[in-house]
Order: structure tokens, then C-alpha cells, then sequence
């Protein structure tokens, strides 16, 4: 089997390491491990990743300040996509995870086949076949909001919007049904391909960090509008 694309995994539980480096090898995949977050970043400046999968709890730093740490970075790493596994009992290093930019989340314990269901869904969406897709897929155009799924870029006013590529997704879908309301469970299923859990606000978090990219006013959202009790509407005509 060749190697389809080489993935970094921070985590310091050894035991677990070894297991999804070794499930996911055998899938095709290239998996460098890091037990300690200085490692990582020293992995991560050295070579290029396609995908990281982030421990929140570290033993010498704060994974959260690795995935901050990734979002800050020049051009395209900034894009890549991280995917954080964090303890069953703690939401808010989620949600706080969520905020900072990470495109999905694993609680532990896992099984290895929901964990190679979600890194093959992140690589897709991320997307490795730009220069076809921008061939047959139209550009997006909602006033000074552009969207080019093939590129996957959007620009407002001609200027480059940065957003991790579930963002991406996310206002992609939203675009494509302007006009009508998406609910938090139909935004995760048709982005995600997985039901929103009880109690789940990612979807709001990740809506607000759209909205801080692209309105004028976040607290006072043009483009992207809340529907009280039904959930998010995209507006077809904008300025």
C-alpha cells in the first residue's frame, strides 16, 4: 500500500501512540509521533504535515497553545487541519479548541475506526485535487464576498479570509442554501457526515468565528443570520 499523506500525532501516552500509529499506517498513512508539545512544534517547523492530531493535555505545555501556534503560521500551514482529542469530561478545552481553530474533535477513549473515519473526512475536505475542482466549480460571488470552492479561498473586497477548512465547509454549505435555514443538526451532518451530540454548541462556536472573518459587525451579522429557535439562514443578496 503507498503512502497517502504523512500526519504528525502529539500525544504522550506511549500505549496510544503506538496504536494509532500503527492502525493508521497500515491504512497508507505516514505517522510521525511526539510525546511532549516542544517535540511537535520541532517536528512542525522541520517537515510538512498534512494533518496534525493534537493531545489537549501535554506534559510540558498546553496543547491548545500548539493548535494557536498552527493558526499563526505564514500561508498554507496555517490551513492545515488539526484535529484535537481531548478527555471525555472536559467541553470547554473543546469548545476553547473549537475557537482557536481546530477543525474537529475526538474524545478519549476512541475507537481506531472513528479516528481514521475522521482523518480521511478532514483530508478530503482540506482537499488535494484543487486544480480540478477550480475547473468545474463556479465561483461564488455574494457582493464583495467571493467564494472559490475549487481554490477553496474566499476573499472580501478583494482581500484573503483566512478560515480552517471546516470554516470553509461550513460557509460553503451555508452559500449553497442561501435563503434557506440550516439547523445546528443538518449544518454537522451535511458537513461533518455525523449527528450533532445533545448539548453540543460547536456549530455556534464555529458560526462566530465565520462571522468574525467576514461581517463588518459580528454582533450585528449581515450575511450570516440566526434564526431563533431553528437555527442559521445564509442572505443571497449582500452588499
Amino acid at each position: 500500500m503507498t503512502t497517502q499523506h504523512p500526519l504528525l500525532l502529539i500525544d504522550d501516552d506511549q500505549r496510544l501512540a503506538d496504536m494509532v500509529s500503527e492502525y493508521l499506517s497500515q491504512s497508507g498513512y505516514a505517522v510521525d509521533c511526539a510525546l511532549e508539545g516542544a517535540t511537535g512544534l520541532s517536528a512542525l517547523h522541520r517537515n510538512q504535515f498534512d494533518l496534525v492530531i493534537l493531545d489537549l493535555m501535554l506534559p510540558d505545555m498546553d496543547g491548545l497553545d500548539i493548535c494557536r501556534h498552527i493558526r499563526t503560521q505564514p500561508g498554507q500551514a496555517a490551513k492545515m487541519p488539526v484535529l484535537i482529542l481531548t478527555a471525555k469530561g472536559d467541553p470547554m478545552d473543546r469548545v476553547i479548541g473549537l475557537e482557536l481553530g481546530a477543525d474537529d474533535y475526538l474524545t478519549k477513549p476512541f475507537e481506531p475506526r472513528e479516528l481514521l473515519a475522521r482523518v480521511r473526512t478532514l483530508l478530503r475536505r482540506h482537499g488535494n485535487d484543487e486544480m480540478s475542482a477550480a475547473a468545474v466549480l463556479p465561483l461564488m460571488r455574494f457582493g464583495a464576498l467571493e467564494i472559490d470552492r475549487g481554490a477553496r479561498r474566499v476573499t472580501l473586497h478583494g482581500q484573503w479570509i483566512t478560515l480552517t477548512s471546516y470554516q470553509f465547509d461550513m460557509l460553503v454549505m451555508m452559500a449553497e442554501n442561501a435563503g434557506r435555514v440550516l439547523t445546528r443538526e443538518q449544518l454537522t451532518r451535511m458537513v461533518r457526515g455525523r449527528h450533532l451530540d445533545a448539548f453540543d454548541r460547536s456549530v455556534d462556536v464555529q458560526i462566530g468565528r465565520i462571522r468574525a472573518a467576514i461581517e463588518v459587525d459580528a454582533k450585528d451579522p449581515k450575511r450570516i443570520l440566526t434564526v431563533r429557535g431553528m437555527g442559521y439562514v445564509f442572505v443571497k443578496h449582500q452588499a
